[in-house]
């Protein structure tokens, strides 16, 4: 309505034709349709004035009416009548040629419809039988921004329950299914879906399920309109969510994986932007058997764009997979997480790792050096070979594994520790192979069997490995086609003997790596699976490819929590490789979903992720290091005290010596991150907070604000005696500050000083601290210091922080001077304090009181004072009284 007098302006001429005469521009209170009350020359009335213009030739006429008719409806719903004729002429407007008409009526409809049900109930079927059909029909609409308008409008509908559930399912969802279908003409089809795909998500499940879900799936599969699958992707998270779990498995995701196998890479990087929010929906099998090897593909697509997508959405699909029991959580009763104590909460073995037993070596059979084989239970049943020294606990001798050849009581299968089916005990046909094959080492046939284990099925690897042959050229996918490649070898090993599989692994070393392999008698301990050889491969930067990483480096990584080839590639975002090769900020979108990570993988599995958070604190590129500043306090929660204490306090105190942008992250959490801390490393932190009073750029002052606000809520940290020897300095220091928001704060981290000091019984340090308050403030030659102790004076009273016993003597008699100070505004302050706060107190207003009358004698004093706003302050109340949550900014005039 705000360009009507645009049209008034240009229209002048027009308007006196047509019965606007009287309604110019500057006519501001005016209804749109005030005229239909003017009787004209026409002697018409006014519902017939309203048929007129509504069906005029002049176009202006029209949309008048039609931006008008909320304002009719108001004006004639008195009358049933009048009302239902009003309704039959908005639907003879609608039929109107003009496409800027039907546009103004169009977007009037959900206002005339919320007016409806508000104010006129007892026309319950006049949107049904007379709107919602208006709707329908311009979703067919020639015109293309009509048709936008309209959707626009019925998501409005929607969205505000106006539509009931019989119209939705007989009148607009039969006109979006026929719209939608393969006969139509592409562009209406388009827009179909795009409202099809917002509607789902504004339904009920019923509903969706089975009206809307059978189209939308075949939507999925339309191979003719590149931006139909590519809607239907981008919404495919909204869906799921919408009609549940169970549907979500049943029949969208086999269309999803359709869509990520897609041809065209702008949808497959679509699929990967919603990945997280499908995940969500399934379930934790789903998730680990179809999507994960899904995902994986995505990270190995040959287009770069695909790949940076992936990887930007691999943090929050590892967050799907998290488990608050196995993440050491649990909900309290107001619904909010909290870390579940532990007694081994700093450890950094391998206890958090669900181990069995390998059936083949019993628990007790073990003893001395001798490797022992353990089956860490991973996404992908990988296993690996541990040297006893550094097997977990689960494997070493219990009294439950008394005799050989039998499972310990804690490795027997159910169904709450093992996501599938625990594997045959073979080991009475291993010992029978044993004895046809004396002279085989038994250790080569352990290091062959657990080499039969990979993580991806052969086919799916094949089909990947062909994907990206035509893609060699880059370095990175020929990164990944080496080690889909040593995955895929690995899975052939199945049907190869014992011997023949060790001369082949041997054979892929020496192709590989030829610089690093060394003969096996060197080090017969280190025999690692090739699971493990497939996450180790990385590229240099000379191009060579090589296995780095030990057994025992790899040992680090075995977690149970999300599937092992998910962590790798997680892991390795801080190659800087990829940044070359897929985005120059994946160590950022790997720093800023880390809390996430390691909240799913559990303060026991720390060890998995703590050499990359490292190496992330050490990045070039501060906002890496701003990110993990601004999250460390999180990070600390989900740890605990013991790894916090270890792990993380020595990359606090790098982050405190980093970057103004960098340290104002660990600035703004400082109180959550030191609460966190036993007391004595929290008490070395006293002697590093005067570093903050330095930053790299003087006019930050919201730096040394922020410490101010953090100090207040630190004060609770530490005992009184700490708080006065070094808080208090500190805060002495903030209240000379040059800019006035900084003192202002400052000077309430003076008061929360001092309750601090007295709530603890200490007296004697609250004595001598408000003594020097007296002597840096009421004696200061800036009248702002003068000032600023006459608010600090008043705040104390106001909030009750020292007894008024202690106020009295100490502080009152120097507040009571400030009477003669030669600067009204410190007299207004000091008026403010004794007529707004003392006065209001008993104990200053008591008749024994001995400084009853000192007060009295000054406010009576001031109500004499020569400048008018110290007489009006110290006389009556005003209108708007200060209070403590005033902003500084209003009090100081300076």
């Amino acid at each position: 309505m705000a360009g009507i007098p645009l049209y008034f302006v240009d229209l002048q001429d027009d308007l006196d034709d047509y019965g606007f005469e009287d309604y110019g521009p500057d006519c501001e209170s005016m209804r749109i349709t005030a005229f239909l009350d003017i009787p004209g020359q026409d002697n018409l009335t006014p519902l017939g004035r309203l048929e007129k213009y509504a069906f005029s030739e002049n176009i202006f006429n029209r949309q008048i009416i039609a931006r008008g008719l909320l304002d009719v409806l108001r004006d004639f719903s008195s009358n049933e009548e009048d009302f239902l004729t009003v309704m039959e002429i908005v639907v003879r407007l609608s039929e109107d040629p003009e496409p800027t008409v039907r546009t103004e009526l169009i977007e009037q409809i959900p206002q005339i419809t919320i007016f409806l049900q508000e104010s006129r109930p007892h026309f319950p079927k006049a949107f049904s039988e007379y709107l919602l059909p208006i709707v329908v029909r311009y979703q067919t609409d020639p015109n293309n921004q009509v048709r936008k308008v309209t959707q626009e409008a019925l998501l409005i509908l929607l969205e505000q329950g106006l539509i009931d559930q019989s119209d939705l399912e007989n009148k607009v969802c039969p006109i979006l299914l026929d719209l939608s279908g393969p006969e139509n003409d592409d562009e209406y089809k388009v827009d179909a879906v795009n409202i099809i795909c917002k509607m789902i998500s504004l339904l009920g499940k019923q509903t969706v399920e089975q009206m809307l879900l059978p189209r939308f799936c075949d939507l999925c599969s339309d191979t003719k309109l590149f931006q139909v699958r590519k809607v239907c992707a981008a919404n495919f998270g909204d869906v799921c969510n919408a009609v549940g779990q169970e549907a979500t498995e049943k029949f969208l995701i086999p269309k999803f994986l359709e869509l990520c196998s897609d041809s065209a890479w702008g949808m497959r990087k679509v699929c990967a932007e919603c990945f997280m929010s499908v995940s969500y929906t399934t379930s934790s099998e789903v998730r680990r058997r179809q999507l994960s090897p899904l995902f994986i593909t995505l990270i190995s697509d040959p287009c770069r764009w695909v790949r940076q997508t992936a990887f930007q959405s691999l943090g929050p699909f590892i967050s799907t997979f998290a488990n608050p029991s196995s993440a050491g959580l649990y909900v309290k009763e107001d619904g909010t997480l909290s870390i579940r104590s532990t007694p081994d909460d700093s450890t950094h073995d391998f206890s958090s790792s669900r181990i069995i037993q390998d059936p083949a070596v019993p628990c007790s059979a073990s003893t001395g050096d001798k490797p022992r084989r353990c089956h860490t239970e991973s996404s992908g049943a990988t296993h690996r070979m541990l040297p006893a020294e550094e097997t977990p606990s689960r494997c070493k001798k219990t009294p439950g594994c008394h005799k050989p050849g039998e499972p310990c009581l804690s490795d027997v299968f159910n169904s709450f520790l093992y996501w599938r089916s625990p594997l045959p005990d073979i080991s009475e046909e291993l010992e029978m192979l044993h004895v046809e094959r004396p002279g085989v080492d038994r250790k080569q046939d352990l290091n062959a069997n657990s080499l039969c284990n990979a993580y991806m099925d052969r086919n799916s690897i094949q089909m990947v490995i062909q994907s990206l042959q035509g893609h060699l050229d880059d370095p990175d996918i020929q990164a990944q086609v080496q080690v889909l490649s040593a995955a895929l070898r690995a899975a052939e090993l199945d049907a190869i003997s014992p011997d023949d599989a060790q001369g082949s692994i041997m054979q892929f070393h020496k192709m590989s790596c030829p610089d690093c392999l060394r003969p096996p008698d060197e080090h017969p301990a280190e025999r690692i699976d090739l699971s493990q050889s497939i996450g180790s491969v990385y590229e240099r930067e000379d191009g060579e490819q090589c296995t780095d990483s030990t057994a025992d480096d790899d040992k680090v990584k075995v977690q149970d929590v999300v599937p092992q080839p998910l962590l790798d590639q997680y892991l390795s975002m801080t190659d800087p490789a990829r940044a070359q090769t897929v985005d120059t900020e994946i160590t950022k979108h790997c720093a800023y979903s880390l809390p996430g990570v390691a909240l799913t993988l559990g303060r026991q599995n720390w060890h998995c992720l703590k050499d990359t958070y490292e190496t992330l604190a050490g990045d070039v590129q501060w906002k890496v290091r701003r990110t993990l500043a601004f999250s460390i306090h999180e990070l600390a929660v989900i740890l605990g005290d013991k790894l916090t204490a270890a792990d993380l306090v020595p990359i606090f105190n790098g982050f405190l010596k980093d970057l103004d942008e960098v340290r104002i992250g660990v600035l703004k959490h400082l109180y959550d991150f030191l609460k966190l801390l036993h007391a004595d490393t929290r008490r070395e932190y006293l002697y590093q907070l005067q570093e903050f009073l330095t930053t790299d750029n003087i006019r930050n002052w919201r730096f040394r604000y922020e410490l101010a606000e953090q100090l207040i809520l630190i004060l609770e940290l530490y005992n009184p005696r700490d708080v006065y020897d070094y808080l208090r300095i500190l805060a002495l220091s903030l209240c000379s500050d040059k800019i006035s928001e900084v003192r202002w704060i400052s000077f309430r981290l003076v008061v929360a000083i001092l309750k601090k000091l007295y709530s603890k019984g200490e007296t004697q340090l609250g004595v001598n601290f408000m003594n020097e308050l007296v002597l840096q403030f009421r004696h200061s030659p800036k009248w702002v210091g003068r000032q600023a102790f006459a608010f600090i004076c008043q705040i104390l009273v106001q909030e009750e922080c020292i007894p008024a016993d202690q106020f009295a003597p100490h502080l009152l008699p120097s507040l009571l001077s400030l009477a003669s100070d030669p600067v009204p505004n410190v007299r207004v302050s000091l008026a403010k304090a004794l007529k707004l706060t003392l006065l209001e107190k008993a104990y200053f207003t008591s008749l024994g009181n001995p400084h009853l009358e000192a007060v009295e004698n000054t406010v009576m004093a001031m109500q004499l004072d020569r400048d008018q706003d110290v007489r009006f302050f110290s006389t009556t109340e005003p209108k708007q009284p200060y209070t403590s949550s005033s902003s500084p900014t209003e009090q100081s005039v300076d």
